[in-house]
């Protein structure tokens, strides 16, 4: 039967339908949650070291090295226009506006959240998920919930370290090694940089993405099969899906910050 016909077409339609329905329901049961983890802090605050320990050294290196390209590649396109002094700013603003959330988002799923899939999928799959259930413990705020809001505070922590290892990573290239003045490249992104504009949005990107890369993580994982096969796949779509949202998100919000 071909997947055109109404039946395969409607079954389709319905079984998307109903997977965002239930997505939609686990996301508000996870925002309401919050009560219980403020009362049990001790558990998302070992999960925001948990999460952090996992993406920290990656995302300081890669800020770094991310600073050394944006360094080298504006000081020549600056350079045509007589505006290699503008060096610092150009990358602040880079950083701060766009690659830090976004890489660092993209970074985050690939090494946090994959452990987070792969470690709720695990537990499903040696049935502490259903011990719990049996033991009238809601495995969604005693497990997914801490999960969700660290996540969500440990990506702005994190997009700040790397776009701070990228704006020091572009002064070691282009003051250090390249020879652009200290004092311009300095003063450049103290007087282009606005607080509110653009380090506000970049913490916002940050935040946002933070819900969506922990969320999709937590739903993969909740919803893996109980099987090796189901979990590895599981963890594959949480890379894919949310480096997706990551970018479609990314879209939206920069079209919302520059024309509101």
């Amino acid at each position: 039967m071909s997947w055109l016909h109404p039946k395969v077409l409607g079954f389709a339609v319905r079984r998307q339908l109903d997977a965002m329905g239930y997505a939609a329901r686990l996301f508000f049961r996870l925002c309401a949650s919050l009560g219980y983890a403020l009362r049990r802090n001790v558990l998302v605050r070992d999960q925001i070291h948990f999460l952090g320990n996992y993406s920290l050294a990656i995302i300081g290196v890669s800020g770094l090295f991310v600073g050394f390209v944006l360094s080298l590649q504006g000081y020549y396109i600056l350079k045509r226009y007589g505006s290699s002094e503008a060096l610092g700013l150009m990358v602040a603003l880079s950083l701060l506006r766009e690659l830090g959330p976004v890489v660092t988002a993209l970074l985050f799923a690939g090494r946090a959240g994959t452990a987070l899939t792969a470690e709720i999928g695990l537990m499903k799959a040696g049935e502490q998920i259903s011990v719990m259930e049996m033991m009238a413990v809601d495995p969604i705020q005693r497990v997914l919930a801490p999960r969700f809001w660290a996540g969500m505070f440990t990506m702005p922590l994190l997009a700040a370290l790397f776009s701070a290892m990228g704006v020091v990573g572009g002064w070691v290239v282009g003051v250090l090694m390249i020879g652009v003045d200290g004092g311009a490249f300095w003063s450049q992104i103290q007087g282009g940089v606005d607080v509110f504009q653009d380090v506000g949005n970049g913490v916002v990107k940050s935040f946002v993405f933070g819900v969506a890369v922990t969320f999709i993580a937590l739903l993969q994982g909740y919803n893996a099969q109980p099987t090796p096969e189901g979990v590895a796949k599981a963890t594959t779509r949480t890379v894919v899906m949310a480096s997706l949202a990551v970018l479609a998100l990314d879209f939206i919000l920069t079209a919302m910050m520059f024309t509101i």
